[in-house]
């Protein structure tokens, strides 16, 4: 029997629309992005090949798309999305949402993301070290025996950077 696996993102698809949504269009304009692929494939092959199924999957998302979940949801309902999630990594890049400029009248934040990972998602989110350099840190939230693996590669992919670079 093959594994499937689906690797969900989560995509701004505001730019998607034609017409395009009227100026000063507040709220979220997301969808759920899904790539698919096999258990052996994502673990037998470096972490990028599971980055290049994400772009491929959120560059794949069209209005028709947009409107064909959007159609899904009103039939089904909630059930749709939590019967989505089980079994599923998701992905979502956090970098533009703008909480690095919170102030609630103590200072700017000093972070702003997800307390803790209590699910199998990764959130891209802006940060910046005490030298003020600007960066995406990505906690990942992963079963131990998966994290430990996921951490040699990442390890021997920087080692390999670092040589070639």
């Amino acid at each position: 029997m093959v594994s499937k696996v689906r690797l969900l993102c989560i995509a701004n698809v505001r730019s998607k629309f034609n017409p395009p949504l009227p100026s000063g269009y507040y709220g979220n304009v997301l969808v759920s992005a899904t790539a698919i692929t096999t258990v052996k494939n994502l673990c037998h092959n470096p972490v990028g090949y599971a980055v290049e199924l994400i772009k491929k999957a959120k560059a794949n998302v069209t209005e028709e798309y947009i409107k064909s979940t959007a159609d899904l949801f009103a039939i089904r309902g909630k059930s749709l999305y939590v019967s989505a999630v089980i079994g599923s990594y998701l992905v979502s890049d956090l970098m533009h949402l703008g909480f690095e400029n919170v102030d609630f009248g103590w200072g700017k934040a000093v972070f702003g993301g997800p307390a803790n990972a209590t699910r199998l998602t990764s959130f891209f989110i802006p940060t910046k070290n005490k030298e003020g350099q600007v960066g995406t840190l990505v906690p990942i939230c992963l079963p131990a025996s998966a994290m430990e693996r996921f951490s040699n590669e990442l390890d021997n992919m920087l080692k390999h950077q670092h040589i070639e670079g």
